[in-house]
């Protein structure tokens, strides 16, 4: 009985609930997939373990409308609290930032950032500029999601809607005398003990007392596979590997069998065919190096006298410059990366195909083709046949003309396998 008595008691103390907590997540990178992937999994994390509060350390340039839609759209369904902080001193919510602050139920700046730059700017598939009808159907489009997301947080609605229209940005004290941020703290300290106690309103409505006193801060950091991908997603990684993979490729159709170059190559190009999804790219522009690689390749086939080369190398680097098109200088690729690279990319192409235009020039040093021209002697007298000494052998050989033994000769044709045609030197 007393066995049976404990069993009820045993399992109270098995499920009991995890001791809540913060959690803390820091995103210091452009807002895309990978960042969007590692803020949405922290708050399903955050919700599953009914933490107290979870806090989005924030410093971007701004990023990805679809990323960051997808981001806000968490942020208004969470269970749990979000707050965002733009941090540390010196960094900036702009853009997309900007939107997920405002979208956040608590809003925090540090002493020397600031926020706003919100104005959208839209790429076409080309990697293009959107023409202006459409330009002003995004900005409006933008301007009224800001507003629905102010008016529905308590924020200023007018100063949130001139960061989009009129692109404005506003430093920690302006964002906090304008009603756009709830708080300006240091550290996660000062935010916690602001905070605690006080009543927050979510999105659908409902009150929420923040009780974070005595609350252990957890970091969440990004996974391995996360770390990976955003590691890959860097602009001027992806054009590195985009040239590594072309060049793997081309290794492999010039000399088939070396098996290593066409492995690397396939997978350096496939990873930068990854970053391309989350990067803005100017088809065009990628066309224009795969046009480069081709006029490589003909330069071997074609006698152009190095037309085809020099318009390969110009291909190149106008390709590598029109690339990556995007209003986010963090998702461009640095010029400082781009020409050298180009440049030399189109420089070793080219030595490559000198080195294989020489080969084919050479005389061949083997077989029939390497025996025509060699000098040997006369073994026998020959008239109009004989024997001769050449290439370290002994050769049944023919000449138009009688030869003397001990003369000079040289090998004009080879007639068969055993038989040779030779004339006087």
């Amino acid at each position: 009985m007393k066995r049976f008595l404990r069993l009820p008691l045993l399992g109270l103390l098995f499920f009991v609930p995890a001791r809540a907590a913060i959690y803390r997540i820091t995103v210091d990178a452009p807002i895309h997939p990978i960042t969007s992937e590692y803020i949405t999994r922290a708050i399903d994390r955050a919700a599953a373990d009914r933490a107290r509060l979870l806090i989005l350390v924030l410093n971007t340039p701004g990023g990805l409308d679809t990323a960051m839609r997808e981001i806000i759209s968490k942020i208004l369904s969470s269970p749990v609290p979000v707050l965002t902080y733009v941090g540390p001193s010196g960094g900036r919510a702009a853009s997309a930032g900007f939107f997920i602050g405002v979208a956040s139920d608590l809003f925090v700046m540090a002493p020397g950032t600031n926020t706003g730059a919100a104005h959208p700017v839209g790429i076409s598939i080309t990697g293009q500029a959107m023409d202006k009808t459409m330009e002003e159907k995004v900005t409006h489009d933008a301007a009224s999601y800001i507003k629905s997301l102010a008016a529905k947080r308590g924020r200023n609605v007018q100063a949130s809607e001139d960061a989009v229209r009129k692109s404005l940005s506003y430093t920690e004290k302006e964002a906090l005398d304008g009603g756009v941020i709830d708080f300006v703290a240091g550290t996660t300290e000062e935010i916690v003990a602001h905070f605690d106690g006080r009543t927050v309103r979510r999105f659908d409505g409902e009150a929420v007392e923040l009780k974070l006193r005595g609350e252990e801060v957890i970091d969440l950091p990004m996974s391995a596979r996360q770390k990976f991908l955003l590691t890959i997603s860097n602009p001027n990684l992806a054009y590195i590997l985009l040239m590594l993979g072309l060049l793997g490729l081309y290794f492999e159709f010039a000399h088939p069998g070396a098996i290593l170059p066409g492995v690397l190559g396939g997978i350096s190009l496939l990873l930068a065919i990854f970053s391309f999804q989350i990067l803005p790219i100017n088809y065009v522009a990628l066309l224009l190096i795969l046009l480069a690689i081709g006029l490589f390749i003909l330069e071997v086939k074609v006698q152009s006298f190095g037309i085809l080369g020099v318009g390969g190398v110009i291909a190149m680097v106008i390709g590598s410059l029109m690339l990556i098109d995007s209003p986010v200088p963090e998702l461009q690729p640095s010029l400082h990366l781009i020409i050298p690279l180009a440049v030399g990319l189109s420089l070793i192409f080219l030595f490559l195909l000198f080195l294989v235009v020489r080969a084919h020039s050479k005389k061949a040093y083997t077989g029939k083709e390497g025996l025509v021209g060699e000098a040997g002697t006369a073994q026998t007298d020959i008239a109009p046949e004989g024997k001769v000494f050449v290439h370290g052998e002994l050769w049944n050989a023919e000449a138009a003309e009688p030869i003397a033994r001990g003369s000079k000769v040289r090998v004009t044709r080879v007639l068969d396998s055993l038989k040779i045609r030779v004339e006087k030197i």
